[in-house]
């Protein structure tokens, strides 16, 4: 009994040093707050080939302003009613006309066409064409469809694979 008690004294003194030093480096290490560069925000802003920067806080304006008006079907980047179509970069540079810029993807807000461009979906897809419709729609501005253009271009570049990559990853 008495070398239990003795073990158990040099395990606390052991911890008693070792505590002080823990703490000591959890405070003095810098935070790890997630540093988007400007490489990271920046996409194509049309199809002739101009850039646009986005701020990290127009990103995270435009990531809310997209889970409420559109995250209830393409939460993650995929499309929940058809999966063989998501908003990674590969399927909007893809698609008839591409959508893999701001200017094309404010345009398919406004007024949607089928993946090949052949018809109008705005009878079926959220859109600002049918905001009578869908009342997700009805308040958003041209700004808000900019900045949620500009989420859906970077969230690929941040999430890698799991954007748009469907059911493999939720």
């Amino acid at each position: 009994m008495a070398s239990f008690f003795s073990t158990l004294r040099r395990s606390l003194n052991r911890l008693l040093i070792a505590l002080p030093v823990l703490l000591g480096l959890l405070i003095s290490a810098p935070a790890l707050a997630a540093q988007w560069d400007a490489e990271t925000l920046t996409v194509p802003a049309d199809g002739d080939g101009a850039l646009v920067t986005f701020s990290e806080q127009e990103i995270k304006t435009g990531r809310k302003v997209f889970n409420v008006s559109c995250g209830t079907c393409h939460a993650g980047g995929i499309t929940k009613t058809n999966q063989n179509v998501g908003l990674d970069t590969e399927t909007l540079a893809l698609a008839t006309p591409v959508r893999d810029n701001v200017a094309a993807l404010v345009d398919y807000i406004q007024d949607p066409t089928s993946y090949d461009g052949e018809y109008s979906i705005a009878d079926l897809h959220p859109s600002m064409r049918s905001r009578d419709l869908y009342p997700a729609m009805r308040d958003l501005t041209d700004e808000d469809l900019r900045l949620m253009s500009g989420y859906i271009l970077v969230a690929p570049k941040v999430l890698g694979v799991e954007w748009g990559g469907g059911k493999i990853y939720f």
